[in-house]
């Protein structure tokens, strides 16, 4: 999903959220929103590099699809998708307007629980966030007929080049077996792990258990309020930025000038451990996997540096 349709479909103005103030770990008794997944534009030698990868097909569920949203606006992308996260990632142009220049980007936190989207929603006010927008993502599988796919509810309309949203999946979207979804483990199962396919499986990647990535102040900013709504302990950390734990995924962001900005590095969990290293270079950014039961992969300026630093 990108933002531009996202005030497209809302129409709304920006709220103001106040700003991010470092060292305040603030904690909400239970979990009610997940890292779900990230995307990132990246340039175009590296986006057509991770398409036509025979690696990545090894590495993990590997896909690239053409997604038919609402308002009939249409995308792209290559996703890497494990257990229960995934990662989505797009080439410079293939989105419209600023959600497809290099850099740009988004977070996706999911409920697992029916309702939790909602509670969520209803700290934000508490949080800086008077008017949060919500609106419905709908998904087209081809016959002209869009499904309700999810709800989901942003703090601002307004961004530099990168936006998070939080998201609950509809009972539409898994009643309709198009959407190749899994039964409910309970009641009221809106979880990741029903609608990701358990593909992950026959590959090595499992699940993002870490994601970093450079965004402007203000959608830092923008972002730190869902955070914290949705569950996950704040801090600050060095360079002026943040560091997001929650659900069992770890989420960095950096603060720099928009021509800084972008996705840095994802860390993966492997079904297996490996034995041996391996280096996968894969346009300008590098994929390594193992010893152990992980794997780094960097991007731009980080994937020349030691540790991705």
């Amino acid at each position: 999903m990108f933002l531009v349709l996202v005030v497209t479909l809302t129409g709304a103005l920006a709220a103001g959220t106040g700003t991010a103030t470092a060292d305040d770990d603030s904690r909400h008794d239970g979990q009610l929103l997940f890292y779900n997944h990230a995307y990132g534009v990246l340039d175009r030698e590296t986006a057509d590099a991770i398409e036509h990868s025979a690696y990545l097909r090894e590495f993990a569920n590997f896909q690239v699809r053409t997604t038919t949203g609402a308002g009939g606006q249409v995308w792209t992308g290559r996703y890497l998708m494990g257990r229960e996260t995934y990662l989505e990632l797009f080439g410079v142009g293939d989105l419209p307007g600023p959600d497809g220049v290099l850099g740009a980007g988004g977070l996706g936190l999911s409920a697992e629980r029916s309702g939790d989207l909602a509670r969520a929603a209803g700290r934000l006010p508490g949080l800086g966030v008077p008017e949060p927008i919500e609106f419905q993502q709908t998904r087209d599988f081809g016959d002209g007929v869009p499904v309700p796919w999810f709800d989901a509810v942003l703090t601002t309309a307004a961004y530099d080049g990168f936006g998070a949203w939080g998201m609950e999946y509809r009972p539409e979207y898994f009643a309709d077996p198009r959407g190749n979804t899994e039964p409910a483990a309970h009641p009221g199962d809106v979880g990741r792990e029903r609608y990701l396919p358990d593909t992950y499986r026959d590959r090595l990647m499992r699940d993002v258990t870490s994601i970093r990535l450079a965004v402007t102040r203000q959608d830092l900013d923008s972002t730190v309020p869902l955070l914290r709504a949705g569950g996950f302990s704040v801090r600050s950390a060095p360079d002026d930025g943040i560091v997001a734990r929650g659900g069992g995924t770890t989420i960095r962001f950096d603060a720099v000038p928009r021509e800084e900005a972008g996705l840095r590095q994802v860390t993966f969990a492997l079904n297996d451990a490996v034995a041996s290293k391996h280096v996968e270079r894969i346009g300008r950014s590098v994929l390594t996997v193992g010893p152990g039961p992980r794997a780094v992969w960097t991007f731009g300026h980080c994937a020349g540096r030691p540790g991705g630093r």
